[in-house]
């Protein structure tokens, strides 16, 4: 592993593994709180409302409906029978938004961000499948066929048309930041004015935290902290936003027969496990599920292609930790990210 050297800025923001949520109650009422485990790693709702709202079933009835739709790692999802290869299933709302964001951020990234990697991603033994210990240029180059979200369809009747049979779809780059966007609508018709929703470290805020009468908080990570030792190095205000971070400092695999360590990020042009300039990107978007995307995508690009990527989409902030070659670990951020950073 490299050893990055320390670059000291005035307000020195590192982000990687997630916001996490900052506690706080109401002068008046009680905030609510829900936490547990979806999707595969956990969640937490917290609101302020006038009378107590009992949203447990209605939670875990989204997680069920989203796992249902889109989980590879569930047999009988309808994403999982599409991959099988199965053309009659009729996809639901869920999997058409997702499949309408990605198809932007894929044609905005010029192929970045493409969940049609599935297979490298089963490929490198980090997706439900079953590991390839045999993954070398040629059969890599061979997957490739089947890599680009232009050659899967949404038919008239809401059914999957892949060009190829092969194809395999996989929306974890994205899935989390629209089950964020799904519980703030849930919480939307239930009048609730004020909220935080964190699923795996994906969030959207809204209206205020009422004791403070501040945005919501959000505290950032320091990537470069130690196991066991974590560290907070800046905190910021998120309101009415979503926002998502991506980073391979930590996410990797290590194959124990070759060493070879594999980073999680998979380059959709060369079908490469590669890691970019990037050490993490945080997005600031206008819903968490395109702040998502956007930070796949902008890890697969480095620095360099999302600056340039940056200029022509809107209502897009960024906070990105690089490496350069020197190894000094520096920062660059769009000032409306800038514009949020809470002062200590």
């Amino acid at each position: 592993m490299k050893d990055y050297k320390r670059f000291k800025l005035k307000t020195i923001l590192p982000i990687f593994i997630s916001a996490i949520l900052l506690s706080g109650c109401s002068k008046n009422q009680e905030a609510q709180i829900f936490v547990g485990e979806a999707l595969g790693t956990t969640y937490q709702v917290k609101f302020f409302h006038k009378t107590e709202l009992p949203l447990q079933k209605g939670l875990d009835s989204i997680f069920e409906v989203i796992n249902r739709s889109m989980s590879t790692y569930q047999t009988d999802s309808d994403i999982s029978k599409i991959n099988a290869g199965d053309t009659s299933i009729v996809v639901d709302d869920n999997f058409r938004e997702v499949l309408k964001a990605s198809e932007k951020i894929y044609s905005e990234s010029r192929g970045f961000f493409d969940p049609t990697v599935g297979n490298l991603v089963n490929a490198y033994g980090f997706g439900p499948e079953k590991r390839n210990n045999s993954l070398n240029s040629r059969v890599i180059d061979s997957m490739l066929q089947y890599v680009g979200l232009n050659k899967i369809k949404l038919s008239a009747e809401n059914r999957i048309i892949k060009d190829l049979p092969g194809i395999y779809l996989d929306f974890n780059a994205i899935a989390k930041g629209y089950t964020v966007d799904v519980i703030a609508e849930y919480l939307n018709s239930k009048k609730v004015q004020n909220y935080l929703v964190e699923v795996g470290g994906e969030l959207v805020a809204k209206g205020t935290n009422i004791k403070s009468e501040e945005p919501w908080i959000v505290a950032i990570d320091d990537p470069l902290q130690t196991e066991g030792n974590r560290v907070f190095e800046a905190t910021l205000f998120l309101k009415n936003r979503g926002m998502a971070t991506s980073g391979n400092y930590r996410k990797f695999r290590l194959d124990s027969s070759t060493g070879q360590r594999y980073v999680h990020t998979i380059n959709p042009k060369s079908g490469k496990s590669e890691k970019s300039n990037l050490l993490s990107a945080s997005v600031l978007a206008k819903n968490c599920t395109l702040a998502d995307g956007y930070a796949t995508a902008f890890m697969a690009l480095g620095l360099e292609r999302s600056q340039e990527m940056l200029s022509r989409i809107e209502d897009v902030d960024v906070y990105f930790i690089y490496a350069e070659e020197n190894e000094e670990v520096k920062v660059f951020s769009t000032s409306g990210f800038k514009d949020v950073l809470r002062q200590e």
